[in-house]
């Protein structure tokens, strides 16, 4: 019989580790003395130490090791769906790595920008979530995302020329407000597109697109570089509004903040509104 000590250098396994197993029921002890918890190894034992230890550097739970331990023929597929898992993983990490380095690179700031005077043809998207957790908030990207193609295809269907990238926005602002958004009943969000086209074209979109004309502004924007994510977007309103201070009375509505959705980040800008006397 071999200790503890002896069996740990023989496996180079630590005796913390050994003692973990044997509470996890890997690898029991051929004997443990009643009276002084003490462990003693067989040396046929090896052969398990070893295959626990291969399973575990490869980052495998318990759970999967003592599956693997349990059902030899399954180890092989088990191994595989582990290996799955750790690439989604790692790519998960090499993005948030990259997304980090270029927060921290950009030091995204507001800037102040004037914005010409447009026409814009907006959708309600319904059935979107509001984003209250980080499931809910990836499904109302996936939805928004959904509805802005559809909207820029119903758009370019008859005829009508799109201008510049489109922007999604809460959807507080249109011909219809419907402030059942602030109970999550109603539509969270809109999508629009700016656009080029005579009165005719515009007159044969199909009736359940919003048109309306969006006067020249000045705006607040920030670009955030990485995808869009909850935790982003709160940061995009708290920096928008310690902005730099605005002169003559005004102050950024943040109620009617919009944001392009660019390859490499997200570019979100809020109108400068003037105080009401």
């Amino acid at each position: 019989m071999l200790s503890i000590s002896e069996f740990s250098q023989m496996c180079h396994l630590s005796p913390q580790a050994l003692r973990f197993y044997h509470a996890e029921g890997l690898l029991v002890p051929a004997e443990t003395d009643e009276r002084t918890g003490y462990r003693s190894y067989a040396f046929d034992q090896v052969e398990q130490a070893m295959l626990i230890a291969l399973l575990r550097d490869t980052g495998m739970s318990v759970k999967l090791v003592r599956q693997a331990l349990d059902e030899p023929d399954r180890a092989v597929a088990l191994l595989d769906r582990h290996s799955d898992e750790v690439h989604r993983q790692r790519g998960a990490q090499d993005e948030a790595i990259r997304a980090a380095r270029s927060v921290f690179e950009a030091q995204p700031e507001p800037r102040l920008r004037h914005v010409p005077a447009m026409t814009v043809v907006a959708m309600l998207v319904h059935g979107t979530p509001l984003g209250r957790d980080a499931q809910e908030w990836d499904r109302a990207e996936a939805t928004v995302a959904a509805a802005t193609a559809e909207l820029v295809a119903r758009v370019q269907e008859v005829g009508v020329r799109c201008l510049g990238r489109p922007r999604r926005a809460l959807a507080f602002e249109t011909q219809t407000p419907d402030r059942r958004v602030l109970d999550g009943e109603g539509a969270a969000w809109m999508v629009e597109v700016p656009v080029a086209a005579t009165t005719a074209a515009l007159a044969a979109l199909p009736a359940d697109l919003l048109v309306h004309a969006q006067a020249a502004r000045d705006e607040l924007a920030i670009f955030m570089p990485g995808r869009n994510t909850m935790a982003k977007y709160g940061t995009v309103i708290l920096r928008l509004l310690h902005a730099h201070p605005l002169d003559d009375g005004r102050f950024v509505d943040i109620a009617r903040l919009r944001q392009e959705i660019h390859d490499d980040g997200v570019l979100s800008s809020a109108p400068v509104e003037q105080q009401p006397e």
